[in-house]
């Protein structure tokens, strides 16, 4: 296992922004020695029946971060998202920064350039994004050091992002009674996230871990932040020591109960695109509907 730099010292400011039409939760994160920032999965709004394109919630996070006077310096993708579109294009042509994801995107493109029946002008080599990232890699924004762990098996891109106390589980973790994100997407494996969130827990207890998703189980509130110590000990799915074998059975027969995210068949296209919309062959914004392909 990858030995990961120590960070604890470092107490970033961090502001969430949740889209309620998906449920994502986009973060600024800022430097507490600068004012340099990053921002973790924006999101591109979409009238998926009309087929039309806006940017209300990625206004909000630029808006923001000009209000502050802040400097944007990266855009961080957690992984290839299933649910929504990322504004990452949008925000890079109006405040600059360098867009970054998994190495593992690689394997996504793959996979879903052939859902998709891509040509080959579409590039399977992650060429899209300015970074690509792989397990323990460290970056930094302004004078905070952050760094990058794989956690597959949600998809095989996925990634926690660590910055100072604070880390962005992607769709690795939800909060205590909202469990774990599914695994049975293609490239997703049960065991592989039930090892990748014991990575997560493995951080020092007072981590303070922020979620790119959350449902309001059971009524209460949206909530998106929690940390690693009420995870280890709250975790309806693998909290309290629940054993990989354990977890594994509920994950698959959870699985086979749920239906596809409403949002599926444009976000894969897009994200796996770094935000930018595909093109037919006339240069016209299209998307594609692979009959029974997922």
């Amino acid at each position: 296992m990858n030995t990961y730099p120590t960070t604890q010292d470092i107490t970033p400011v961090v502001e969430g922004f949740f889209d309620e039409a998906t449920n994502t939760i986009s973060y600024i994160v800022k430097d507490p020695a600068s004012n340099a920032c990053a921002i973790i999965d924006s999101v591109m709004d979409i009238d998926y029946a009309a087929g039309r394109i806006t940017y209300g919630h990625a206004d909000a996070l630029i808006a923001r971060i000009e209000e502050q006077g802040l400097s944007l310096e990266w855009i961080i993708e957690t992984h290839v998202h299933a649910d929504h579109l990322s504004a990452a294009p949008y925000i890079q042509e109006k405040l600059g920064g360098k867009i970054g994801v998994g190495a593992n995107i690689m394997v996504v493109q793959d996979t879903f350039g052939k859902v998709f029946n891509e040509g080959t002008e579409f590039q399977r080599d992650g060429s899209q994004f300015d970074a690509l990232f792989n397990d323990g890699d460290t970056y930094m924004i302004g004078q905070m050091q952050a760094y990058a762990i794989a956690t597959p098996g949600h998809t095989p891109a996925c990634m926690v992002h660590v910055m100072g106390d604070v880390a962005f589980t992607g769709d690795t973790l939800f909060m205590p009674d909202g469990g774990s994100a599914r695994a049975d997407f293609p490239g997703g494996d049960a065991g592989e996230l039930y090892d990748s969130i014991q990575k997560v827990l493995a951080l020092p207890d007072a981590t303070r871990l922020f979620m790119c998703h959350d449902y309001g189980p059971n009524g209460r509130d949206i909530a998106w932040e929690t940390t690693v110590a009420e995870e280890k000990a709250h975790n309806i799915h693998v909290g309290g020591g629940k054993s990989r074998a354990e977890f594994i059975k509920f994950r698959t027969e959870r699985d086979a109960q749920l239906t596809m995210p409403k949002l599926i068949i444009p976000s894969l296209q897009v994200n796996m695109r770094a935000g930018n919309i595909p093109t037919d062959r006339d240069g016209i914004p299209m998307l594609k509907v692979p009959v029974n392909g997922l």
